[in-house]
């Protein structure tokens, strides 16, 4: 049981530190948490059942992947299976992750969902670093439907730095410039972004690190630095590729495609987007790959 509580604890740290395919390799030795026996020695020291705990963790790996289908599947079969333990910690911790797989996939209906759950089971028992992560999901699903989320994500950005935790914290700051780019709030992202980046090289939580340097990206063609846009997304795409986060580097490379469409490169763009395209072989059917496959229609 310890041993598999080791793989489980080394491969959530891999998962921060941007290491996903050690992350995958590990979590998914920890399958035999699953037995009762196992759990119930667990128990006395672990806060979330452990097996639905490591299940949910390796969904949100899959899903940066870019195996978004086992990755939602990974992640049904957590929830169900911390509702039928009648755990609300457990549950509070799985949902965490099910709102990371349906960010990543581009489901911000159901990450909104699952998020006012969190928030909602989290205020009532008061658990708050699911709190703050529940808030910030929220937040960051309204921004992706098009609505404000910066109060939501500020205020889950103060619960989490209240309840004194720094884990996450570069994640929620990306969320952050994020909607602040979405309302004109140039200046408050690239405070934001900044903040971030000092705390990738410090803490060593590199799991945002590639939409770190795309919102970056963004943020220079918005600028209208065509130049330092185009070598942010390089720097997305290279970290994507060092970290084997295909479903980052096809948002990257969907970035820099619609850039060298707009300087009318449209071969090179093509080129590029149908590589990080062509690697996927599931989800094709979540926003993240229609909208890539959407651009390389219009550029072929």
């Amino acid at each position: 049981a310890t041993a598999l509580l080791g793989h489980y604890i080394h491969g959530a740290s891999c998962y921060f530190r941007g290491e996903f395919v050690s992350a995958r390799a590990l979590l998914e030795l920890c399958d035999g948490l699953r037995d009762p026996a196992v759990r119930a020695s667990c128990a006395t020291i672990t806060v979330a059942d452990p097996h639905a705990a490591s299940l949910s963790h390796l969904a949100a790996t899959l899903a940066l992947l870019g195996h978004i289908d086992q990755a939602r599947a990974r992640a049904d079969e957590a929830l169900s299976k911390a509702r039928r333990l009648d755990h609300p910690f457990s549950v509070a911790f799985v949902l965490s992750k099910v709102c990371a797989v349906e960010a990543a996939a581009g489901l911000p209906q159901d990450a909104r969902r699952h998020a006012e759950e969190l928030v909602a089971l989290s205020s009532e028992l008061g658990f708050p670093l699911w709190l703050g992560v529940g808030l910030l999901q929220h937040g960051r699903a309204l921004t992706a439907l098009g609505q404000d989320g910066l109060a939501v994500l500020a205020r889950g950005l103060s619960v989490l730095r209240a309840a004194g935790t720094i884990v996450h914290t570069p994640c929620a700051l990306c969320f952050l410039a994020e909607a602040h780019a979405k309302v004109g709030h140039l200046q408050d992202e690239e405070n934001c972004l900044a903040e971030a980046a000092q705390l990738v090289e410090t803490t060593r939580e590199r799991s945002s690190e590639a939409e770190l340097h795309r919102l970056r990206g963004d943020m220079m063609n918005a600028r209208g630095d065509q130049a330092a846009a185009e070598q942010s997304y390089r720097r997305a795409l290279a970290v994507a590729e060092r970290q084997s986060a295909k479903t980052f580097g096809l948002r990257a490379a969907t970035s820099l495609a619609g850039l060298w469409r707009k300087q009318d490169r449209r071969s090179e763009a093509h080129e590029l987007l149908a590589l990080a395209y062509g690697s996927f072989t599931e989800g094709f059917d979540t926003p993240v790959l229609r909208d890539a496959k959407a651009l390389l229609d219009q550029l072929a």
